[in-house]
């Protein structure tokens, strides 16, 4: 093998959110690695449902499909009005034809 061209490994400490920490050898430059979710807290290990909502994405997603909703809820008003301006103006012109 060459000399110095493989990364040092090292131990490293990985920190969950949870309060978790896990020992392991790593070749990144830290010592220490934060993750927000580890076995002892991940849904699928644990068969519990848990939100994890890190920088408010969830409160912005349903902010985003409430805007969208009442969008889609103008223009449907919006279509409907001019359809029915549209029949009133049929029904006007078939009374003239007569």
């Amino acid at each position: 093998m060459k000399a110095e061209i493989h990364p040092q490994y090292k131990t490293t400490t990985f920190k969950c959110a949870c309060g978790a920490q896990y020992v392991a050898g790593s070749t990144m430059g830290k010592d220490e690695f934060e993750t927000e979710i580890c076995s002892n807290c991940h849904p699928f290990y644990t068969g519990k449902q848990k939100l994890l909502d890190t920088s408010g994405r969830v409160d912005k997603f349903v902010a985003k499909m409430k805007k969208a909703q009442e969008t889609a809820s103008k223009k449907v008003k919006k279509v409907a009005k001019g359809k029915a301006e549209e029949v009133a103006q049929e029904t006007a012109e078939e009374g003239t034809e007569d």
